[in-house]
């Protein structure tokens, strides 16, 4: 039995979810140009700390992190047009979140973070994880076309 206000056999529920992942990307694309493009005068504003993770990051955590948020901005879209890449195009930017969040295993410098600086990458990682559930259920339920 279909939701009230469902479009085409598309619970309403989906359509929250797809706008909290658009929201999600959005501010991830927001914060990743932000990152990208500071200057050296805002750099050197930071605390020391700050100066230190961000000199640390590897060129590759950068580009991790740019394929994350603008693929999973990609796949968000796909859940808008109900799209069947899209389980694809999630799953693509979950691999790079956790590809980009492993420079703090594999970079020494980046591991002098605290355990309370850990909680916003784990749970970056599990509403990837989520979104990718989403987009897969979708696909199963035949939501995408």
């Amino acid at each position: 039995m279909e939701e009230a206000g469902a479009k085409a056999g598309v619970p309403v529920w989906y359509w929250a979810a797809a706008i909290a992942a658009l929201l999600f990307y959005a501010l991830g694309c927001y914060f990743y140009l932000a990152e990208v493009t500071m200057s050296p005068a805002e750099i050197m504003s930071l605390p020391l700390d700050q100066r230190q993770m961000l000199a640390a990051r590897p060129s590759w955590y950068y580009a991790a992190y740019g394929v994350a948020v603008w693929v999973g901005l990609a796949g968000v879209a796909g859940l808008f047009l109900r799209k069947a890449w899209t389980d694809r195009m999630l799953l693509g930017s979950l691999i790079a979140v956790i590809v980009q969040f492993s420079a703090i295993f594999i970079v020494p410098e980046m591991r002098v973070v605290t355990s309370d600086a850990l909680l916003g990458p784990v749970i970056i990682i599990i509403l990837c994880y989520a979104f990718w559930q989403l987009s897969r259920l979708a696909k199963r339920n035949g939501w995408l076309r």
